[in-house]
């Protein structure tokens, strides 16, 4: 039930560098053909590329990885352009330079670079507080709205957590929607105390460059940077990913060794924070402008002021000590959307990511002048950093080393250990128990504020509960606390349960909400979703008779009105907008407040009349204006 850490950086040894005065190098300018540009051909004792097919043949086996794709630059060149493997392995269809992946998180770099250009144009000051330009955005309190600053999102330091359930589970094409969840995020980090990466805060960046600018996040990104770059095959969404003849299919591994397929996954509104596909040859000219102090062609792209800020450390996550397997990486640092580290003596900038079926990395040395990006149709995947370093060895001339081999074999001790702790688990479950209530009494409809909801069903004698666009099979665990497995087209996965909910009683006895630690390990309080009505649909002419002036007492004057299509709102003077749900008929609740509802009164002729505001501190009558 947890969703994949799909913008977590791969952090496995991650390198990329070049060797002054390569013989051998194809011109950016010169694309590269859908067999790929490979060196290999050339193999002489000064060519780093020589014999790649065979290491990466080994690479793709080791990790029964489908496939995937790399390109290395230097200043203005790409010296290496090749695919590996099948974009669709069932059909033994190869990857090209040309075949689309999603790029996950590396997507955050574009949208940081759109708030380097909006902060030369003196749109905004990354050093003000945010809501400055985007007084829609909340925090969890009045002290973060007067603080936060972009530079803090840029950086992830305002002490949120991830929150990624919220997005993942509860997707949503409405942006406006998303924003509005982020001040139920209670942090538990002081603002700039620590590091914690959180996807939000792209997400927030977004919707600060679509205020400014009057237009979406997307087309910004490709005005301003894949038109200039030449980027002409990158796209934004999974529907356009699809219609390219050269899209890439995702995977997974299961049990260890099967390669199975995985459905696409449509990130939507949180676009910002991670949803742009890409290849290797579009990507290579993101890493050619760069290494170039934000320069393409000769022309200025990105100021250079704000390349120089990016890739400097604007956020120590760690203390970035070298381990005893590599003692040559170590220093741990956020820029703007990158990641900063030493690489055997190297500075590297490095960002990954990873969402179902995906995983890529994009990397470049700025000292060196080189970058590596690898992408790959694999999810949770190692495989883009074991070849980086593999390339990264050969290219700067470092003595020889294993990655992939001692990875693999890092990796299997670990299986090995967790197998063994495994064992030694004790188990906390209480036998003997059963559920307080009769199963039909657990179903319903819970909800959350700032996360979404939780429709509980009784199935013959099963409980199932769908959770935004997942549904679990829930497993009696003890007392009133079940367990949930995930249901996929081939049924329940029993392999591995989730995060177990706790269904609590209120003081009439009966169900009253449900918790889960959503955040586990994370310090994140448990997730409550409170049981109430099922909205319900209603279309905009069916909203359009509740439209209108209300009076409250002698002069207080309510306002409802629909905004978009389909969606009516309460307006209250000094006070925000606050959405109306539909659960009931002429009732609505109200989405940002528990406890609070709204009923409509409808006369004999079927014209509203008067609006009740019910609260948990009594009942309040405002009557239309005629």
């Amino acid at each position: 039930m947890r969703p994949p850490p799909f913008f977590l950086p791969i952090c496995c040894c991650i390198a990329i560098f070049c060797l002054p005065g390569l013989a051998i190098a194809q011109k950016h300018r010169n694309t590269p053909s859908d067999k790929g540009v490979s060196l290999d051909k050339d193999i002489t004792a000064g060519d780093p590329f020589a014999g790649l097919d065979t290491s990466f043949a080994r690479v793709l086996k080791d990790w029964h990885a489908a496939g995937f794709a790399v390109a290395v630059v230097r200043k203005n060149e790409v010296l290496y352009a090749k695919g590996f493997g099948y974009r669709d392995y069932e059909n033994k269809l190869p990857v090209t330079p040309h075949t689309l992946f999603a790029i996950g998180s590396c997507t955050k770099a574009f949208t940081a670079s759109l708030i380097g250009l909006l902060d030369k144009a003196a749109k905004v000051d990354i050093d003000k507080p945010v809501r400055d330009y985007l007084p829609a955005l909340k925090f969890y309190n009045e002290k973060l709205d007067e603080t936060v600053t972009l530079r803090d999102m840029m950086c992830h330091r305002t002490g949120l957590s991830r929150h990624d359930y919220v997005w993942y589970l509860f997707n949503t094409d409405s942006r406006d929607s998303m924003l509005q969840k982020i001040k139920y995020m209670e942090p538990h980090a002081g603002l700039r105390e620590k590091w914690e990466y959180n996807n939000f805060m792209f997400f927030a960046q977004g919707a600060v460059i679509e205020k400014l600018s009057g237009r979406t996040w997307e087309e910004n990104v490709s005005e301003k940077l894949f038109q200039p770059l030449g980027m002409t095959e990158s796209d934004f969404s999974v529907k356009d990913m699809v219609k390219n003849g050269d899209a890439s299919l995702g995977y997974t591994v299961k049990q260890d060794s099967l390669i199975k397929k995985r459905d696409y996954y449509e990130i939507r509104s949180m676009g910002p924070a991670g949803s742009i596909n890409s290849n290797i040859t579009d990507m290579s000219h993101w890493l050619i402008t760069w290494i170039n102090a934000g320069k393409y062609e000769g022309k200025e792209i990105l100021p250079e002021s704000y390349v120089s800020q990016a890739i400097s450390s604007q956020m120590a996550m760690g203390g970035g000590l070298p381990s005893k397997e590599t003692p040559d990486i170590y220093f741990s640092g956020y820029g703007f959307g990158w990641f900063l580290s030493s690489y055997r003596g190297h500075y590297r900038v490095e960002h990954g990511g990873n969402i179902d079926g995906f995983s890529a990395s994009t990397c470049f040395f700025p000292s060196d002048s080189i970058g590596i990006v690898v992408l790959s149709n694999q999810d949770a995947s190692v495989v883009p950093s074991v070849v980086r370093d593999i390339i990264a060895d050969r290219m700067l001339n470092l003595p020889y080393k294993d990655w992939n081999g001692e990875l693999k074999a890092r990796m299997e001790k670990m299986k090995l250990a967790a197998k063994e702790a495994k064992k030694n688990v004790l188990s906390g479950k209480k036998t003997g128990t059963h559920p307080s209530h009769a199963l039909s009494d657990y179903t319903g409809f819970f909800s959350n504020p700032g996360t979404g909801s939780i429709e509980v069903s009784l199935r013959h004698d099963s409980l199932f509960a769908a959770a935004g666009n997942q549904i679990w099979w829930l497993r009696h665990y003890h007392y009133d606390v079940f367990e949930p497995f995930d249901q996929t087209k081939e049924g329940v996965d029993t392999a591995e349960g989730g995060e177990k909910l706790q269904f609590n009683t209120d003081l009439a006895g009966d169900i009253g909400s449900i918790s889960i630690d959503m955040e586990p390990g994370s310090g994140a309080k448990p997730v409550v979703f409170s049981k109430g009505l099922k909205p319900q649909e209603i279309a905009k002419e069916g909203l359009q008779k509740y439209v209108g002036e209300y009076v409250l007492g002698q002069s207080l004057t309510l306002k409802v009105f629909i905004k978009g299509e389909k969606t009516l709102y309460l307006s209250v003077p000094g006070q925000s907008d606050y959405e109306l749900v539909a659960v009931d008929t002429d009732r609505f609740s109200i989405k940002s407040l528990t406890g609070f509802t709204v009923q409509f009164h409808v006369d004999a002729t079927g014209a509203v009349t008067e609006l009740l505001s019910v609260q948990p501190n009594g009942t309040f009558k405002a009557v239309r204006k005629k």
